[in-house]
Formats: structure tokens, sequence, C-alpha cells
């Protein structure tokens, strides 16, 4: 009898440990506060991929300190598949630049895929005399240190994209932080502040209607969504903003399994209320392979790290 009981919970136990992934539900934790823009991609991206899976995934929200509570969050994390992190940027490649003592290092993920590039359009008050990058350059070197551009906060993204333009295009600009990209662009439009870098689609409706000048994408390629807006690279080589999202899991996760949610995620942004949703967003869809998304972080790493050395930016 003692076999036999044996024999029954050997075969259970190895038949539970046999089955295909996933078999409970996933978690996708989004490192910014709930409602916002992230957590609308990844809903609408994750219902897709719940459909094909088979199991419910669950979108959970762990905010603080720029992304960095959610993100270490899922660093320590048992890497079964089942804790995924909505990824982004800042806390992927600038905050490693910026602060030394993070709790988590690139090296306690695995990439899954970088679900889309996030451009943002680069804006001018309507009586600034350029209508191009070009202008823009050359109007800046003729006025050094005399044209301001707005970000959203000191170290933030848009505050680097400024920077970066100073580096590669030789100016010189003055920062001026706000706290969020809605009063930027109400100083804009009312003359207090000649630029700045914001989320495409927070300004692209302004731009249509006349109230700011779009001159460029950040993104180092043309949007498809805006194809006639060019790109500051076109003009200023090298220059990229790419405030992407994408995915990662913890360490150590089965290549199965990321290979799996990297497929499954690639098919979620071809369906074509995705790609609707995409694009009112102002947002491009790529789906790239974990191979793919590994070598654009090391990319971005580097990058940002020479940005933030070069201009002296610091977290404080």
């Amino acid at each position: 009898m003692n076999v036999r009981i044996f024999l029954v919970l050997f075969l259970f136990c190895t038949g539970a440990l046999g089955q295909p992934y996933p078999n409970k539900p996933i978690r996708v934790i989004s490192p910014w506060a709930p409602g916002g823009p992230a957590e609308g991609l990844a809903r609408i991206v994750t219902t897709k991929m719940s459909e094909a899976l088979g199991q419910p995934i669950v979108i959970e929200a762990k905010p603080g300190a720029n992304g960095t509570i959610g993100t270490a969050y899922v660093a320590k994390a048992a890497p079964d598949g089942y804790t995924i992190l909505l990824s982004h940027l800042g806390p992927t490649a600038i905050s490693p630049a910026l602060q030394k003592d993070l709790p988590y290092d690139i090296k306690d993920f695995e990439p899954i895929t970088q679900v889309v590039a996030g451009p943002t359009l680069l804006v001018v008050r309507n009586d600034l005399p350029v209508h191009n990058v070009k202008e823009l350059v050359a109007y800046a070197k003729a006025n050094p240190g005399k044209l301001t551009y707005g970000s959203v906060g000191v170290a933030s993204t848009t505050h680097l994209a400024g920077e970066l333009l100073n580096v590669l295009a030789g100016i010189n600009t003055v920062h001026i932080p706000y706290k969020g990209s809605t009063p930027i662009l109400v100083d804009i439009m009312g003359g207090r502040v000649d630029m700045a870098f914001i989320g495409i689609s927070g300004a692209i409706q302004q731009a249509k209607a006349g109230q700011v000048r779009g001159i460029a994408i950040s993104t180092l390629k043309r949007s498809p969504n805006f194809p006639d807006i060019p790109a500051v690279s076109e003009t200023v080589p090298g220059f990229e903003l790419n405030s992407w999202y994408g995915m990662m899991a913890p360490a150590g996760t089965p290549r199965a399994i990321v290979n799996r949610l990297q497929q499954e995620t690639a098919a979620a942004l071809k369906k074509p209320d995705v790609s609707a949703w995409m694009k009112d967003n102002g947002l491009d869809p790529v789906g790239s392979t974990p191979e793919e998304h590994a070598a654009f972080i090391r990319a971005e790493l580097a990058k940002w790290a020479k940005v933030i050395r070069d201009t002296k930016v610091t977290a404080n």
C-alpha cells in the first residue's frame, strides 16, 4: 500500500511540474502610477496575450522613485514567468547612469521584447523664427544661451533630450524644469519658453491646431504614424530619444518562457484594434526578439551614460 501511495503521489507531482506554461495567472508589474499611459499600453497588449495564452494577465502598479520601486520588485521575483516587468527607458537605461546605489542591476533581468517606440515631438513657439531643426541650430548658435527649453523635470527624458541636442548640435540652450507637459505647452503658447520635447500624443493636437510649431520627431527615423514630420537625426546625426516601453523577466527565467512571451507580444501588436490604439496614441509597435532587445538596452545604457557624463546632469 505504501508503495502504491508513493507511486500515485510521484505521478501526481511530476504531472503537475510538467504542466505547460502558463498554468496560472501572470502579473505584469507597471512601475508607474495606475491610470496613466503605461497602464493603458499594458492593458491593450496583455488583453490579446491573455486570450492566446489561456490565462489572465493582471496589471499591477508599483509606482515610486521614478520607476525604481516596481523595477526592483521584479528583479527580486521568482524567475518562473509569472512576474513580468513593463520596462521603460527611464529606470532601465537612464537611472543606472544617474544613481550608483540602485536596488537592481540590468543583469537581474532577461529582456523579452521592446513593445513600442515612444517618439516625442520637438515643438517651438510660433513667433520663434525657425521652421526646422537646421534653422533652430543656426538660430541657437547665433544666440548662445538665449533659447530656453522646458522639461517635465530634472533628469527626465525630456530634460536629457534637450541636453543631447545641445551636445550633438554644439549649441547652448537653457533648461527650464516644469512639473508636467501641460504647463510647458501653455508657456510655449504664451511665449514664456521657446521650445520643448513633448510626448507626441500630448502635443500633436496643439501642433495641428497651429498653437505651437512641431518641427521634428525624436526617434531615429520618422514615425510611420506621422511620416511628414522629419526626424531630428536627419539634421543632427545620432540624435535619438526613444521613450520606449518593453518587457523583461527576472534573470534565470527559462528561455522557452521568454520566447513564448515575446511571440505572443509580437502577435498582439499586429492585431488591428491594437494597431489602431497605438496610432491614436502616437506609439510605434516594435515586437523585437529577446536578442534584439538585449542589444538595444546595451546601446541605450552606453548612450545615456555618455550623455549624462558629458552634460553633467545629476538626479538632484
